[in-house]
C-alpha cells in the first residue's frame, strides 16, 4: 500500500516509511497549540527516539510506542489528540520488531 503523505511517497509496507510518517505525525501533535504542553513534550521526545538511527528500527518503534502508551491515559489530553496517539500507537505495532 502506497500513499503520498506531505510531499512522501510512502510505502506502508516498508519499514523506514512507517518511522517517516510517525514523526511526521508526532511533528504535526508537537506544533499543535491545542494539545497541551506536556503531550507535545512527549511527542517531541518520541520523535528523537524514533530519529535515532544507532538503535535498530523495531527497538525504535517499541521505544516509541512504549512512551506513547504511557502519555495515553492523560486525562488532560484533547480527543483529536488521543485519536492521533491511537493512529500512530496502531502505526508503531505494525512495525515489526525483529
Amino acid at each position: 500500500m502506497s500513499y503520498r503523505f506531505w510531499g512522501w511517497e510512502l510505502n506502508m509496507a516498508n519499514p523506514e516509511d512507517m518511522i517517516r510518517q510517525c514523526i511526521m505525525m508526532l511533528h504535526a501533535m508537537s506544533e499543535d497549540s491545542t494539545i497541551p504542553r506536556n503531550i507535545r513534550r512527549v511527542a517531541d521526545e518520541t520523535m528523537k527516539v524514533l530519529q535515532d538511527e544507532k538503535k535498530t528500527i523495531g527497538l525504535r518503534a517499541a521505544s516509541a510506542l512504549s512512551m506513547i502508551d504511557e502519555v495515553s491515559n492523560d486525562s488532560n489530553m484533547p480527543i483529536h489528540a488521543r485519536t492521533r496517539i491511537w493512529e500512530l500507537a496502531s502505526t508503531l505495532e505494525a512495525v515489526p520488531f525483529d
